[in-house]
């Protein structure tokens, strides 16, 4: 039985939480493998809108077991805020696991990471400011405080103890404060009773799922062209979202993946710094903001909007090994009488037909663009390939054609049910 993993194919905000869930319910296992509380999915089912940030979208589904990965890094005040939500609204979260590898965002992370990206100013990236770099920095630098060291507490201090000797000396330079370890320390085993029913080794809980022939479902945060080192440094996110990430960030090896989906919306939005290609600032720019409701799930900061990057979109097919899209906010672009699509940039005096490796000639990249018609029909009540206009077939077609893999889901509307699955008879999906 098949390993499948979901990631974003552009700069996030595709609409991966409501295909995750729409996977959700043939899977057994559903396991987030990176990233933090940075991500926001927003899950829309029978009229009643979830937003999640840390847990799995697969947390609806009470007889799934739902896992965060080691790849994950954790805010223990989001994370059980976040439950707390679900609880009172009749979710209880019991299916959750923890693993015990994962990283923990630390009171420390949050006030360097909104300092350091004051202190760039005109340079700064456009983080969401929840800690999220700074920890895995830590991480890297093995002074991070992990998940299973909330059941040592002799440990723990020692470990925050350790690691207060350098933060503290940088809250000084950015003229914060310091932070007392016994204090932090001891918010911080508050959680420690709240952990302890989740904690488990979530690899040899994976790793068992699939030897038992069950399906598991790996969800990524945020898109592959935020990837730490293919996206588009240095705006990029701290971790690896792409699909290969899914291995180390949840400990299963490379041959347990057989599918890849990747998640892109009908055009294309960016939230924060960095260049941007096909970026729009007229009416139809405007026009897709408004209708697509491009503000984001975490921040509620407006996001970019542009034309359907294929140049991008090739690039996070090859990355990832996606062997199939979904199309999301197809319904968006209804009413424009004609859609542009980049198929290639012109950098200077070349053409460049592939993703550039240079940062510069990206920066400078500016989209070369193929017409297609457009289409006037509301798809909000579309449910077959057969229901949607020519002119929606036709666009569907190209994107699968220009990056040489098959659309399976098309999504006409953020609601769960607003969402075609193509059979194979059409020739652009594949049986799973």
């Amino acid at each position: 039985m098949p390993g499948t993993v979901v990631v974003g194919a552009q700069w996030g905000d595709e609409g991966k939480g409501k295909i995750t869930d729409l996977l959700a319910e043939k899977a057994d296992v559903v396991a987030r493998f990176q990233g933090g509380n940075n991500a926001g999915h927003t899950i829309v089912r029978d009229g009643e809108e979830f937003k999640l940030h840390l847990i799995p979208s697969g947390i609806l589904y009470e007889a799934k077991t739902c896992v965060i990965g080691n790849g994950v890094v954790i805010d223990p005040h989001i994370l059980f805020g976040e439950l707390e939500a679900l609880r009172a609204r009749g979710i209880s979260g019991d299916n959750l696991r923890i693993s015990g590898n994962a990283h923990l965002i630390m009171p420390y992370h949050l006030l360097l990471d909104g300092a350091s990206e004051q202190q760039l100013g005109m340079y700064k990236i456009g983080t969401t400011g929840r800690g999220i770099g700074p920890c895995y920095i830590d991480k890297y630098a093995r002074v991070g405080i992990r998940v299973q060291d909330l059941l040592d507490a002799k440990i723990l201090k020692r470990k925050i103890k350790t690691a207060l000797q350098e933060k503290n000396f940088l809250l000084q330079r950015y003229d914060i404060g310091v932070l007392d370890a016994d204090q932090v320390t001891e918010e911080l085993l508050g959680y420690r009773e709240r952990f302890e029913p989740f904690i488990c080794d979530t690899s040899l809980l994976i790793n068992s799922a699939l030897d038992q022939g069950q399906h598991v479902l790996f969800e990524g945060a945020q898109g592959a062209l935020l990837d730490i080192d293919f996206g588009t440094y240095p705006f990029v996110t701290s971790s690896n979202p792409i699909a290969g990430a899914a291995c180390s960030g949840t400990g299963v090896g490379p041959t347990r993946v057989d599918h890849v989906i990747g998640v892109a919306k009908a055009y294309t939005t960016r939230v924060g710094e960095g260049p941007f290609p096909t970026e729009l600032f007229d009416e139809t720019g405007t026009a897709m903001l408004e209708v697509g409701q491009e503000f984001g799930t975490t921040t509620g900061r407006q996001r970019r909007c542009g034309w359907l990057d294929l140049v991008a979109l090739k690039y996070a097919v090859r990355l990832n090994g996606i062997t199939h899209l979904a199309l999301t906010k197809l319904d968006v672009l209804s009413g424009l009488p004609t859609l542009k699509v980049a198929v290639s940039y012109r950098a200077g005096r070349r053409q460049l037909d592939e993703f550039p490796l240079r940062q510069t000639d990206f920066h400078h990249a500016k989209p070369m663009y193929e017409e297609l018609p457009g289409w006037t029909q509301d798809l909000r009540a579309c449910e077959t390939w057969q229901d949607l206009p020519q002119e929606a077939r036709d666009y569907v077609q190209f994107v699968a054609e220009f990056t040489r893999t098959r659309v399976k889901f098309i999504a006409v509307g953020p609601g769960r049910e607003e969402t075609i699955v193509l059979p194979r008879s059409i020739g652009l999906g594949g049986a799973f």
